[in-house]
């Protein structure tokens, strides 16, 4: 319903600066990808992989990650690592660091 009643036109103006910002976002996450996060998981095929799930994770969702994964492992092979460390990391020590980030703020909001 939402969708239907949405009003295009209204907001058409902002396609450029949406277009920008998410042309930065790719970049970035892209950078941060090549060089932090395969450099500190240890320059192997499985820092690869780990690095692909990160891209996946940062400009999405866990599932995206695991996608961006899935094309890697079958057209080179298997990450057990990979397939082990970034499913866990996106899946649960996110939400739990989210959850007490979120806590502690609300705590000093108050």
């Amino acid at each position: 319903m939402a969708l239907m009643t949405l009003r295009l036109w209204e907001i058409a103006n902002l396609a450029l600066p949406l277009a920008a910002i998410l042309a930065v976002q790719v970049a970035l996450i892209a950078a941060v990808c090549f060089w932090p996060t395969f450099r500190l998981m240890g320059r192997d095929y499985d820092a690869a992989v780990m690095s692909s799930g990160f891209c996946g994770f940062m400009l999405g969702t866990t599932a995206n990650a695991m996608a961006n994964m899935g094309v890697l492992a079958e057209r080179y092979g298997p990450a057990p690592r990979a397939y082990l460390v970034v499913p866990m990391v996106g899946a649960f020590f996110i939400d739990f660091t989210n959850a007490v980030i979120i806590t502690a703020f609300l705590n000093l909001w108050r």
